[in-house]
């Protein structure tokens, strides 16, 4: 009988890991890796989106199947404020830009300038969290 497991990836900035919890929230499989960081347009260092893709989709696939579990349900977790652009066919178009990324001083000015300063902006932030 297959053991019924939750899938769940863990995608940290240093680690990337996959688990399987069984029904007592029990680590009944790890996988573990680390990526090289690649660079973005600016030279900055950044995620390399497909290397990520890759192993997330090969890992899956691996535990899938394997006989003895049952993937019941399917989770992710990622590290920081972190994003992607995508194209209108949801094909990434530029690199996974991390909360660690400089942002230009120039830009930082206009957008506090926009949003009324930087003390009034995360006073903002603060009370629209209440």
């Amino acid at each position: 009988m297959k053991i019924p497991v939750c899938a769940i990836f863990d995608i940290g900035k240093t680690n990337k890991k996959l688990f399987l919890f069984n029904e007592n929230y029990e680590i009944v499989l790890e996988k573990s890796t680390q990526f090289p960081e690649t660079q973005d347009e600016d030279g900055d260092p950044c995620e390399d989106v497909d290397l990520l893709k890759s192993w997330v989709i090969s890992s899956f696939e691996e535990v899938s199947r394997l006989e003895e579990y049952e993937i019941k349900a399917l989770n992710f977790s990622t590290y920081g404020a972190s994003f992607v652009h995508l194209n209108s066919e949801g094909e990434v178009i530029a690199p996974l830009y991390n909360y660690l990324k400089p942002y230009s001083e120039t830009l930082q000015k206009q957008f506090y300038d926009t949003y009324g300063g930087e003390l009034r902006f995360a006073k903002n932030q603060l009370y629209s969290l209440k």
